[in-house]
């Protein structure tokens, strides 16, 4: 069982519609999935049909209630955010073990699932930091152009600082770019460049630009759902191949 963190300091990078689309690929390939939102922007429940819940992880994290996971398809479930959650990080940094809280919110549910895979929010705060130490692995989308990479380095430093000093099993499982124009000479330039900076960690597999990607969250669906044989649906599916090769 690994618990996998998809994280970017930088807002649209394409997080949210790689951990929808990462965790439906698990889940296609009959691996038991739960797809946890900790952004306040709520855009993975959105994207999955479950705006507006009952009760959110911001309940759990500020009551320490038991998650409330959502079922969402054979395979794959939720536990939503809300625009609550906004306000979670002042209420919970005084707390003894504050980085801890979001570990020991999961520990019940682990024995159910294959993955577990969180949407971060687009910063680095207390929220990503709980997630990194409730993490087995780091996954970085990257968008396909001049300059993304910049502070990359830094979310790294981060990463590494958490591993020595609250979670040691914690890996940088890759980078992987996203939002890639194929017919952009200068595309080819920019992969170049972020390989020789990030060498091995970056993934093999790239993500297209395709509007079914968008389309699918508007209709509150995964790529799989909404329109299969897209761009998005195979280059997800091969994505999700290349996390299974590298963490196994």
């Amino acid at each position: 069982m690994k618990t996998i963190s998809i994280m970017n300091h930088k807002g649209g990078t394409g997080k949210t519609t790689s951990s929808i689309n990462i965790g439906a690929g698990l889940a296609k390939k009959g691996l038991k999935v739960l797809l946890l939102d900790i952004d306040s922007q709520a855009n993975l429940t959105e994207g999955l049909g479950k705006g507006d819940p009952e009760l959110s992880v911001y309940d759990s994290i500020r009551e320490n209630k038991k998650l409330p996971i959502l079922h969402v398809s054979e395979n794959l479930d939720l536990v939503p955010s809300s625009i609550d959650l906004l306000g979670a990080e002042m209420e919970i940094v005084s707390k003894i073990g504050r980085e801890q809280i979001l570990n020991k919110l999961l520990k019940p549910v682990r024995p159910d699932y294959d993955y577990i895979i969180i949407d971060c929010p687009p910063s680095v705060g207390l929220l990503t930091v709980n997630a990194m130490v409730a993490s087995d692995v780091i996954l970085i989308p990257l968008l396909g152009e001049y300059f993304a990479y910049k502070g990359v380095d830094r979310l790294l430093g981060i990463v590494q600082e958490v591993r020595e000093s609250l979670n040691e099993k914690l890996e940088i499982g890759g980078v992987f770019i996203t939002q890639i124009n194929p017919n952009r000479i200068l595309t080819k330039t920019i992969v170049e460049k972020l390989t020789e900076d990030l060498q091995d960690k970056v993934f093999e597999t790239k993500i297209r630009i395709n509007v079914a990607l968008a389309e699918a969250q508007l209709q509150g669906q995964t790529i799989f759902d909404y329109a299969p044989e897209s761009y998005g649906a195979k280059d997800y599916e091969m994505l999700v191949d290349e996390i299974l090769n590298r963490l196994n």
